[in-house]
């Protein structure tokens, strides 16, 4: 039997209500109830804080009764090229493999995992490490290697299992990633933080699991800010995830470099800059001496790498030297000396900014000295001393910015391209090479070369021949 109802009314007749009850879907509570999550094989491990036994942090480097280093954890050292921050990295190993860091490793010498991708092995490192006073039994080369393509570049987090595994086989306390970014997987995007942390997160958890010390060696970007941690080439996730970041950096004006701690989440955050030097060190092999930079720490600094980078050394160096060769040229050029006010409105014409120039004056041998009361200072060149190989400048006749290019070894610097001759200048006892001007270093013109004068009546002698 067919049942009917007036569509119009309120609610259908009670029997054909009851009668539709079993044809209807269950109720759907889904705007009441969490959703359900897929079945995918995670699974929440909920454990009371009780239950974990707390421990004090362990330092693998302890300076001054400090910790630096925390064991079980990233670390990043960072810097500019040249800085030193790779020179650190066989500073720690060699301390490691000797068991003489102060720390949680000392006493006891302990293996080191080397990843280097840039740099030889056979060239570089090994004669580096020598260099250091690393014990090279208890360092291993790390590379990964492929059945069909061989020997490979380390990536991580792909090969996370297998470095574990070997650092747990071989007791290593300390590996040393250089540079950090190379072994950085395939596909993940170093400029985004959430790619880079699949790759450190995964790290830090094995260094936590091991005990190890994982030392990633970075670059700094082009930035100015002064922020050590923050100037890491790449996302974010390089300054967030390590537990300390070091910065490193010239101090040309201490004649030094530095050493900061820039973030030290375990312990001291204000603990005092280091300075140190490279210094070298003559190393044997069956081909002949190698000669490597050594890293050295000398002490506390005055400085740190925050205010070095404030005043801008980091950055524009290569400016401050060419600014040095374009004031020894234009005081040359002026008979040896020039009123201040006048070599700054040069310099800015030739878009040299005024700190800039100020910095160039030590490189470029320049004093100011007062004229007279109300006259303004006057720059002068104090002398023509013997410069340090990387300090010489050769005189050069000042030219734009924009046009002055760099010149080649031997042609107008130490050492005289053209005659062979010595072209430095001591103090003491000018050295003339025939045919020369002493002080501009261009030739003499016929007649003055042979009234035996050994400078242009226009130039200045500063030690007054």
């Amino acid at each position: 039997m067919t049942t009917s109802y007036d569509p119009t009314s309120a609610l259908p007749p009670d029997d054909v209500l009851s009668a539709g009850l079993a044809d209807l879907p269950p109720l759907d509570w889904t705007d009441d109830q969490p959703e359900q999550p897929a079945q995918t094989g995670r699974k929440l491990r909920l454990t009371r804080a009780s239950d974990i036994e707390p421990e004090p942090v362990v330092w693998a480097w302890l300076d001054d009764g400090e910790g630096r280093v925390p064991a079980g954890a990233l670390s990043v050292a960072a810097g500019r090229e040249g800085t030193g921050k790779s020179s650190f990295g066989m500073w720690m190993a060699a301390h490691v493999t000797a068991g003489t860091l102060p720390g949680a490793f000392q006493g006891r010498p302990r293996a080191v995992f080397y990843v280097a991708v840039e740099d030889s092995w056979k060239q570089t490192i090994v004669p580096r490490l020598i260099g250091a006073g690393a014990n090279l039994d208890l360092v291993y080369r790390v590379e990964a290697v492929e059945a069909e393509f061989g020997e490979t570049t380390l990536s991580l987090p792909q090969d996370n299992s297998l470095m574990e595994q070997a650092i747990r086989d071989h007791d290593v306390a300390l590996v040393v990633l250089d540079p950090l970014m190379s072994c950085i997987g395939k596909g993940i995007d170093t400029h985004r933080e959430r790619d880079v942390r699949t790759a450190l997160d995964p790290l830090a958890r094995m260094a936590d699991r091991t005990g190890c010390v994982l030392l990633g060696i970075a670059h700094f970007n082009k930035g100015a800010g002064t922020d050590p941690a923050s100037l890491i080439t790449g996302s974010g996730a390089f300054k967030n995830v390590p537990r300390a970041v070091f910065g490193f950096a010239r101090d040309d004006d201490n004649e030094c470099r530095v050493m900061t701690q820039a973030k030290n989440s375990l312990g001291r955050a204000d603990l005092p800059s280091l300075s140190y030097n490279i210094v070298t060190a003559e190393v044997e092999t069956k081909k002949g001496a190698a000669y490597v930079g050594r890293f050295v720490f000398t002490g506390e600094s005055t400085r740190t790498v925050d205010q070095i980078l404030a005043a801008g050394q980091e950055t524009d160096k290569g400016e401050r030297d060419e600014a040095a060769d374009w004031l020894r040229g234009y005081l040359m050029d002026k008979g040896g000396e020039a009123p201040a006010k006048d070599v700054k409105k040069a310099a800015a014409a030739d878009d040299i900014t005024e700190r800039t120039l100020q910095r160039a004056m030590r490189k470029a041998g320049v004093k100011s000295e007062r004229a007279g009361f109300g006259q303004g200072a006057v720059w002068r060149i104090e002398a023509l001393t013997t410069p340090t190989e990387s300090e010489a400048v050769p005189p050069v006749t000042p030219q734009s910015r924009h046009s002055r290019q760099g010149s080649e070894a031997g042609a107008n610097g130490a050492t005289d391209g053209a005659t062979g001759g010595t072209a430095r200048l001591e103090s003491q006892n000018v050295t003339a090479v025939e045919g020369l001007c002493t002080v501009c270093k261009t030739p003499l013109d016929p007649v003055h070369a042979t009234t035996g004068d050994t400078t242009h009546p226009t130039c200045f002698d500063p030690l007054g021949r």
